[in-house]
């Protein structure tokens, strides 16, 4: 992998306080001023958390318990889970309103990306997988309700996911064919070319498989988010793709970022629970390349956000999106 010889601020030591981590020492941002300022001026904490209480209010009401009772539980248990942040939820309502969307429209994409993220960690968590014992603060699913259960409830949410999509976004707000976009999107993002890909080479590849491995288990969810509050709100194929591309950057960055918090723990506490090692840019290439990557994520993801500064302060949370993936001025929810 070739690295961009970029000049790094004061990155050899990073603020691992208790709690939420924060990075003390910032990434130098070498994007247009002007976008500086939209960040800068924009409350992205008020906004998400806002969005949060009525995205969980959502998510309740798509997932009631019926029959039979403990797969319905089970998937309650993850898509449910305290602290969660919300992420690929708040990322489409974002670009959604970007483009003038009305937010009642994105709220059933919205859901079903949190359900979709869900079975995706409820999979990944299984001893097959990566074999985690605990995800979102909680014990994983599978140590609660046992493996076949835990699959049981991660295949049940992906259909229901696309279902929620079609049976409860307003039809007089999104019409049939956007709906088709984004629930095509939604089933590249997390087949066998994306997400799933990113699991098999994160099983079985070898340490030059980081860069597949990241930008497919982490890049694809937020570039699949971003494309779909696109979609839904009718924007331009060109803008799609910038969305794609601003959206890959900023989950890879925030994973990227991730990478580099942990490497500064050593690991400490995930050698001690007997975890698998993950492969990640901060344990194959070491803190200092790690960081260099994550500038130049920044710097790509506002770029790409620059072609859309027509939309004025709409595009505000989008870019503020990026400078908490790079920096985690503040807290949000506690798990991912």
């Amino acid at each position: 992998m070739a690295y961009p010889s970029m000049a790094i601020a004061s990155h050899s030591r990073l603020c691992m306080p208790t709690g939420r981590p924060i990075m003390r020492n910032k990434i130098r941002c070498c994007s247009s001023s002007s976008s500086a300022q939209v960040s800068a001026k924009f409350d992205l904490r008020t906004y998400w958390t806002t969005l949060i209480a009525e995205i969980n209010q959502k998510l309740d009401e798509a997932i009631p318990v019926r029959y039979p009772q403990q797969i319905y539980e089970a998937m309650r248990y993850s898509v449910l889970a305290k602290g969660a942040k919300r992420a690929p939820p708040v990322m489409c309502v974002a670009a959604c309103e970007l483009f003038g969307g009305n937010r009642l429209a994105a709220f059933p994409t919205a859901c079903a990306l949190e359900m979709v993220h869900a079975a995706s960690l409820i999979h990944d968590d299984l001893p097959c997988m990566d074999d985690d014992p605990s995800r979102r603060g909680q014990p994983s699913n599978h140590t609660v309700f046992g493996v076949d259960m835990a699959i049981l409830a991660g295949d049940a949410l992906f259909p229901l996911g696309f279902r929620h999509i079609v049976s409860a976004t307003p039809t007089d707000l999104v019409p049939e064919s956007r709906l088709l976009k984004v629930i095509t999107e939604i089933a590249r993002a997390v087949g066998s070319t994306g997400m799933a890909a990113g699991q098999f080479l994160d099983l079985e590849g070898g340490p030059n498989a980081v860069d597949f491995v990241q930008e497919k288990k982490f890049g694809e969810m937020a570039e699949c988010s971003a494309a779909c509050g696109g979609f839904l709100a009718g924007a331009s194929d060109k803008e799609i793709e910038r969305l794609r591309r601003y959206g890959r950057a900023v989950g890879m960055l925030y994973q990227v970022v991730d990478d580099v918090l942990e490497e500064k723990m050593k690991n400490e506490k995930r050698e001690e629970k007997g975890e698998k090692g993950k492969k990640s840019y901060a344990s194959v290439y070491g803190v200092e390349k790690a960081m260099e990557v994550a500038e130049e994520l920044r710097d790509k993801a506002k770029r790409e956000l620059d072609g859309l500064e027509k939309y004025g302060e709409r595009v505000a949370p989008l870019y503020s999106f990026v400078d908490y993936a790079a920096d985690r001025g503040f807290s949000i929810g506690d798990q991912a």
